[in-house]
């Protein structure tokens, strides 16, 4: 019987950089053959199409392309029976076709369900968690964007654990961390060293012990790295303690949503910017992400926003047979679509 194909799970927050370790990692590929499983919140796969647009290349210099499958009818642990186990039945039937599976989760689901499915009959055989990474936004912890002031929140936990009354994205994050078996810190270079090293400090304290943190910069990091655990996660879920252990199903903040905006505009980059920050301001908006044709370029961009952070650059030129429009998702509390549409909708180039 062949060997089990080696999974590793990918988790973090929304917008720590997931999607840019997965396209570090297919663009040197070092000659593997690797399945990507993508789970979106919404349902215009952003992230699927940016790994599309790999230039993935095997030993004699020939472009292939990659196996990117996007999940997409709701949050993958939610979904794990309805959409993940069909899936992963249909990539196994080509077990000799691929030497890894990596799979990006959403930056709202947990973890350990995921990983439990690993243990049904009908994947046991056929694959295991080779290991869970888990991606950190250093900048956005450090400011205080998914947990309390991090002198304050270790405090709290010192003197009185009854104080700890967290919202349910933290205790998502924490979760994330309890199933690590390797933190890799983001946007390291939009923070000093004293914020960083504040950073690394408190996480250490929520990791198990000899969890590893590694820094790291636009998802450069060697494959011998994040590959490679043989950690067999499935077997050993008892060691990563959660938050839902002992619920039978666990339910998201029902106050978050997603708004999906298409527009066959032109639009001005420096416009856009300033609207998207002006929606910023006025809606909790967690995250942006999503392509923008731009006016008098024949390259598309490529736009990410995590909080009030905005960023973008350039993948690829339009194709001939592709209509050029701007398609962005909005991911937030209680996001009033009208508003959003208003902003964005009106802009021309």
């Amino acid at each position: 019987m062949a060997a089990k194909i080696p999974v590793t799970v990918i988790t973090g927050f929304l917008g720590s950089g997931k999607t840019t370790l997965i396209r570090n990692q297919l663009l040197n590929n070092q000659g593997r053959r690797i399945a990507v499983l993508v789970n979106e919140f919404g349902e215009i796969g952003i992230d699927g199409e940016i790994l599309r647009s790999c230039r993935v290349c095997d030993e004699d210099g020939k472009e292939i392309t990659p196996n990117i499958v996007e999940l997409t009818n709701g949050c993958l642990c939610c979904t794990v029976q309805e959409e993940f186990l069909p899936t992963m039945q249909e990539l196994l039937k080509r077990r000799d076709q691929i030497d890894c599976i990596l799979i990006e989760t959403s930056g709202l689901a947990l973890p350990k369900p995921l990983i439990q499915a690993f243990r049904w009959q009908e994947i046991r055989n056929g694959a295991t968690v080779d290991g869970v990474i888990t991606v950190v936004d250093c900048e956005a912890v450090a400011n205080g964007k998914l947990v309390s002031d991090l002198d304050a929140v270790n405090a709290q936990r010192q003197d009185d654990s009854s104080l700890e009354h967290e919202t349910p994205i933290e205790e998502l994050f924490e979760d994330q961390l309890a199933c690590a078996d390797l933190v890799l810190l983001t946007k390291t270079d939009l923070v000093d060293s004293e914020a960083q090293s504040k950073v690394e400090t408190w996480l250490k304290t929520e990791l198990r012990s000899g969890v590893k943190i590694l820094a790291c910069k636009d998802g450069a990091v060697n494959s011998a790295v994040i590959l490679g655990f043989n950690s067999a996660v499935e077997d050993n879920l008892d060691a990563r303690p959660s938050h839902h252990d002992t619920e039978e199903e666990h339910d998201h903040d029902d106050d978050i949503n997603s708004v999906e905006i298409v527009s066959e505009h032109n639009l001005e980059p420096i416009k856009l910017m300033e609207s998207l920050k002006l929606l910023i301001s006025k809606q909790e908006i967690y995250r942006i992400k999503g392509f923008v044709n731009v006016v008098n370029k024949p390259m598309r961009m490529v736009l990410q926003g995590v909080g009030d952070r905005l960023e973008s650059f350039y993948d690829r030129a339009w194709k001939s047979d592709e209509i050029r429009q701007t398609r962005l998702v909005f991911i937030g509390k209680n996001l009033e679509r009208s508003l959003i549409e208003s902003q964005i909708l009106n802009l021309k180039g």
